[in-house]
């Protein structure tokens, strides 16, 4: 009975339990919806899920930080020519991959690869066979490359392989640097090297050497950024950061000056060879340098010759100067009181401590005048000047000369030199120019001193900085007077006995002598120190000369070094006047057509004009115009735009086509020199003055393959 009313009371019939199943799904599901609600709602006001940030990565997913490179600064010589500049490079790959297919359904993989290994053997430095192997590379490679063939094409090779509209072939930009003018003042404008910026694929330039390392914070500038937003995506992205042009960096180098030395240096140089060369002119007035050449050196375009020489040679090497520093020790002594002109000294050999000081000329010249041993460059006269001065004192205007102390020129490497100075015979060697130890660029500081009134300059190769952007003037050199080693009486003397050294008879100099020019002038002849030894033999030498013009006050100053040179029938001096005479007279020349009240014209650009219209134009301009060519429209001017002339002055207007002949008879080196330039003849020039003969007669075509020589006279 108990049992059976259990049993009824428990039992619930099917259509009870659905409901109460159904309204337990009923509020589950309510709870759930609910628990959705609260959390979408905590997402769509907080957009965070487990600590990420939805905003962000969405952003992330349909945009792209990208760097925006800057620009690198431009190198200009002082006429405004650029002397290195940005440019771009490309490499090149193939997808051989074949499902590769762009968005347009075309193939991006090579189709053909017999016909894009022919187009790759025609543009680039690889071989048909080679070029069709590495297409027909194993099954599952995506893409190939080609190995240094494929690197640093030009745009225009790029721009011919891409006409040929053969399919596979894809380019990789990468920045680059030109220096179109190839060897020219190399080691002082330096180079650049690629670096990978971090975290991306990109490279960025940066200065290696000279001017490039120099001022490459001011030439790099600052990389910009940009985001890059996904077709489609509707969320707000920032603009990012505005790329800063690198700052461009004006020379004082004046570009026809340049390329004559670099010239007239290579001529040298053939001839004999010497283990290292120096020659670097300066504004008196102002210490701009003008130019500056060494060898060995490099072509910066392709880089041929860097192995054999980095160091800039101007500031980086030491060594002893020799009898230029002989126009410190006048200085010196006349300032110091310790001259008389009226004294006369025994030459030949000097006794100092037990040991002798030698003349070049061991029998001497008998007894002479500190002026006439100046010009005759005895060691002796020097020795004792140096002894009647004293050490303390003489050692004081070493100093005073800067010959101690860096140049400041801002270059890596810059050395200060060093003397050896302790015993009597080693102060007297210092007179003349042996056992102190010293830069090109030290002794050109110190030189500013005589040819400026006795006001040291500091030199410079940078007249101004600008930025780009804004064009604003960010930096402007100016005339630096950085010390007063000896007064303006003093300077003046020094230069009537570097007069003398010129035009006196028994003078060392007189292969520096230019026509129309006074010139002041100091050779040199030194052993080549090894160390604690000097060389032995014929090529033992370190030959140099200091030339300063016009005498009186000088505007400019030369100096050349030429180390170990292997001479012929011609001297030393003869092959350094080689170099000295047509630079320093084509400045001279300039600077006097622009003092002189005669009609000066400046330049228009004639290229792309007609050969008629070009002809005409110059002649109305008020310059004479040589027509290389028979082409029917000009290509290349030798004079760039702006460039302000005097009257009648030639010209060189090159046209299109087959390039003949003219008559140079009568021309300056500086011309000829501009003709070869353009043309791309060899030069080899010899004898001084102005061109007497010509190895191509006028009238014959030439190509870029010949040679020119020509006589000057």
């Amino acid at each position: 009975m108990n049992k059976n009313k259990q049993r009824m009371t428990s039992k619930r019939s099917p259509k009870q339990n659905r409901r109460i199943f159904g309204q337990w799904l009923f509020f589950g599901a309510i709870a759930i919806f609910g628990v959705l609600i609260i959390r979408f709602s905590y997402i769509a006001i907080g957009h965070h899920v487990a600590g990420v940030n939805l905003t962000e990565a969405t952003k992330k997913l349909y945009t792209e930080d990208q760097t925006v490179a800057a620009k690198r600064g431009t190198i200009y010589s002082a006429n405004g020519e650029a002397i290195a500049e940005d440019t771009s490079t490309y490499t090149i790959y193939a997808i051989v991959a074949k499902n590769q297919k762009g968005a347009d359904g075309q193939a991006e993989y090579v189709k053909y690869p017999a016909k894009v290994a022919k187009v790759l053997a025609k543009y680039l430095p690889i071989s048909y066979k080679k070029a069709l192997k590495t297409l027909q590379a194993k099954s599952g490679t995506f893409q190939v490359e080609f190995g240094t063939a494929g690197k640093n094409i030009s745009l225009t090779t790029k721009e011919k392989i891409q006409a040929t509209k053969v399919s596979g072939l894809h380019f990789i930009e990468s920045e680059a640097r030109l220096y179109p003018n190839g060897m020219f003042a190399s080691h002082l404008i330096g180079l650049t090297t690629s670096k990978a910026i971090k975290g991306t694929e990109q490279t960025r330039l940066t200065g290696s050497m000279g001017l490039e390392l120099a001022f490459n914070n001011k030439l790099s500038g600052k990389d910009g950024h940009k985001t890059v937003t996904a077709s489609g995506y509707q969320g707000k992205t920032t603009g990012g950061t505005k790329v800063k042009n690198g700052d461009n960096v004006y020379t004082t180098i004046d570009s026809k000056l340049q390329t004559l030395l670099e010239t007239k240096m290579s001529t040298v140089n053939s001839l004999v060879h010497p283990k290292a060369m120096t020659a670097t002119l300066i504004n008196a007035k102002t210490g701009a340098v003008l130019a500056t050449s060494q060898r060995p050196t490099f072509n910066a375009q392709t880089q041929s010759g860097l192995s054999k020489m980095w160091r800039n040679l101007l500031v980086e090497d030491t060594y002893e100067p020799g009898s230029t520093m002989k126009v410190f020790t006048m200085g010196a002594a006349i300032d110091s009181g310790n001259y008389n002109p009226n004294i006369t000294v025994p030459t030949g050999e000097y006794r100092i401590g037990g040991k002798t000081v030698p003349d070049w000329n061991t029998a001497g010249w008998g007894n002479i005048t500190y002026a006439k041993g100046f010009a005759l460059s005895s060691n002796v006269a020097m020795a004792h000047l140096e002894q009647t001065m004293g050490a303390k004192t003489w050692l004081k205007y070493i100093k005073r000369f800067g010959l101690r102390t860096s140049t400041n020129t801002g270059l890596a490497n810059e050395q200060t030199g060093s003397i050896q100075f302790t015993y009597p015979i080693e102060q007297a060697d210092t007179s003349f120019g042996q056992g102190i130890q010293v830069t090109p660029m030290q002794m050109l500081r110190g030189f500013t001193a005589i040819a400026n009134n006795g006001k040291m300059l500091q030199p410079y190769f940078v007249s101004k900085v600008v930025n780009p952007n804004t064009k604003r003037t960010v930096y402007q050199a100016k005339t630096k007077v950085v010390s007063q080693p000896v007064t303006s009486k003093t300077a003046n003397a020094v230069l009537k006995h570097m007069q003398d050294v010129v035009y006196k008879s028994y003078g060392t100099g007189t292969a520096f002598k230019i026509k129309g020019y006074r010139i002041a002038a100091k050779t040199g002849t030194a052993q080549v120190s090894n160390g604690s030894t000097y060389a032995v033999g014929n090529d033992s030498y370190l030959y140099s000369v200091v030339g300063m013009a016009p005498a009186k006050h000088p505007k400019y100053i030369m100096y050349i070094t030429m180390k170990q040179p292997t001479l012929g029938a011609t001297s030393a001096s003869d092959d350094m006047a080689e170099i000295f005479k047509p630079v320093m007279q084509r400045a001279l020349d300039e600077q006097k057509a622009s003092e002189t009240k005669t009609k000066s014209v400046k330049m228009q650009d004639l290229t792309g004009k007609s050969t008629k219209t070009a002809k005409a134009t110059a002649k109305k301009i008020g310059v004479t115009p040589i027509i290389v060519g028979k082409g029917s429209r000009i290509v290349k001017q030798s004079v760039s735009v702006g460039t302000v002339l005097s009257n009648k002055q030639r010209v060189i207007l090159v046209t299109n086509g087959q390039m003949y002949m003219p008559n140079v008879v009568g021309w300056s080196a500086s011309e000829v020199a501009d003709f070869a330039s353009l043309t791309g003849l060899k030069l080899a020039t010899s004898g001084t003055g102005y061109v007497d003969m010509q190895s191509i007669t006028a009238g014959n075509p030439i190509d870029a393959k010949q040679g020119l020589s020509v006589k000057l006279k």
